[in-house]
């Protein structure tokens, strides 16, 4: 088996392994006694501490450890947002951050605050005036990722950090996709991570809060993590994730150079192996160890279940998934195909030959769902039809599109095949299938009852 979802959870490092099982019998007592068992387990906590704020770059006194990454977004959100209460309610996030940030968002709204969602480009990346111009007077709080989960894109923090400063703003940065490869750049002012994401345990995750920012913890506290994180350390667990990190940071030079080379090598060889893909994600200003690309006609449950059974366990943000009846958000705010989505994200240690044997599985595994899904192929004749309609109403993601590819052959350059669907994730893949195989989209028109006609016109 060849495990390529590294951006979902690293395997725990052996680093942490040892340092893991060395804690478990040091570092159980309560850190906040006196007697020597609690000094002992005092000082594994502060050495762990050290280490992690030096591999992020803040004071030690900046850090506290949390339950998990999620929780530290959460939690760093709702403090920033209340230490700011009297500078304004608004909320500033970019389209594709991780759903910690994106529900949070949401939960301010409901609650009464207001909150701007910053576009993006069809890499992935916010463009740093369009984020400065979002900043307001009454802004409390601006979130930014610095790579994105899902394709991989780094975003310009360091250059949206001076704006926010610039304007007063308080920036709050996920790294918990880059840490493993370097500290943020930048002047942020809080950061969150989670140690599963470069090898650590799961259930530990950082948060900081640089020294100066407003900052009001919400919900129950105690005197545990400076009051900002509740309840009882877990010694052993933030020890090994303190050691993982700074494990992998001493590898990341090298680790970087090899496995982009490995996702590079991706990048090149699936649009020629297998027709009708698209890579999304930055191919330069991205992370070195994910790459992601969209099959069409594919339905991703399957594609994925066809990879698993070959031996490779990728993700995907495909809307074509029994978990999720709507697109990626992200993809979606891309503008890019969703369905047949994978993402394949190498963990540290990948060798040539893993990915080389994905490359040989690969064309078979998607050939094999399109000829089950019925997939389009080459006409033998060229259209004759002006307009065409094609009801797919009750039809699923990736039907919809399928259809419109079979249709649109039959009828001339400039006509127009109509597609009615009753899927709303036809209302973001109909539109990316056009751009991709450059094919105008005319638009949408409700026609009741949940069905929407979408309008297509033959250019090519």
């Amino acid at each position: 088996m060849s495990y390529f979802d590294a951006a979902s959870g690293a395997p725990l490092h052996p680093v942490a392994r040892q340092a893991l099982q060395a804690s478990l019998d040091e570092g159980w007592a309560d850190p906040g006694r006196l007697y020597r068992e609690g000094r002992r387990a005092r000082m594994l906590l502060d050495a762990a501490r050290e280490a992690a704020a030096d591999a992020v770059g803040c004071r030690p006194d900046e850090l506290v450890f949390t339950t998990s990454g999620t929780r530290a977004l959460y939690d760093g959100i709702a403090g920033a947002l209340a230490g700011r209460r009297r500078a304004g309610r608004h909320l500033v996030v970019s389209a594709v951050e991780h759903s910690a940030v994106l529900h949070s968002a949401a939960a301010h709204e409901r609650a009464g605050g207001t909150v701007t969602e910053v576009p993006v480009d069809r890499t992935g990346a916010v463009g740093p005036d369009a984020y400065a111009a979002a900043l307001r007077d009454d802004t409390a709080l601006a979130c930014l990722q610095s790579a994105n989960h899902e394709v991989g894109t780094e975003q310009p923090v360091a250059e949206v950090a001076e704006a926010c400063r610039a304007a007063g703003v308080p920036l709050l940065v996920d790294a918990a996709q880059s840490l493993a490869w370097g500290p943020v750049d930048g002047d942020w002012s809080l950061l969150g991570a989670s140690a599963h994401k470069w090898g650590g345990p799961a259930g530990v995750g950082f948060l900081v809060v640089r020294k100066g920012v407003r900052f009001a913890p919400q919900g129950p506290v105690d005197e545990r993590e400076s009051g900002r994180s509740a309840g009882f350390e877990n010694i052993p667990a933030i020890v090994a994730a303190a050691a993982a990190l700074r494990a992998v940071r001493a590898e990341a030079v090298a680790e970087a150079v090899r496995l982009r080379g490995l996702t590079d090598l991706i990048r090149a060889r699936v649009p020629r192996l297998v027709p009708d893909v698209e890579v999304v994600g930055a191919p330069e200003r991205r992370l070195p160890h994910l790459v992601t690309f969209s099959c069409l006609y594919v339905d991703g449950e399957s594609l994925l279940h066809e990879l698993d059974r070959a031996g490779f366990s990728v993700s995907s943000g495909s809307s074509c998934t029994s978990s999720t009846l709507t697109p990626s958000h992200v993809l979606k705010a891309m503008g890019v195909v969703s369905e047949g989505n994978v993402r394949v994200s190498l963990p540290p240690g990948t060798g040539v030959a893993d990915v080389e044997r994905f490359l040989d599985v690969l064309p078979g595994a998607v050939a094999g769902v399109r000829e089950k899904l019925g997939a389009p192929v080459a006409p033998d004749a060229p259209g004759t039809l002006a307009e065409l309609t094609v009801d797919a109403v009750g039809e699923r993601c990736p039907r919809p599109v399928i259809e419109l590819a079979k249709a649109l052959p039959r009828v001339r350059v400039g006509g127009e095949v109509t597609v009615l669907s009753d899927d709303e994730v036809a209302a973001v893949d109909i539109p990316a299938w056009c751009w991709t195989r450059k094919q105008e989209y005319v638009g949408p028109a409700e026609r009741g009852h949940g069905v929407v006609a979408y309008v297509v016109r033959r250019l090519v």
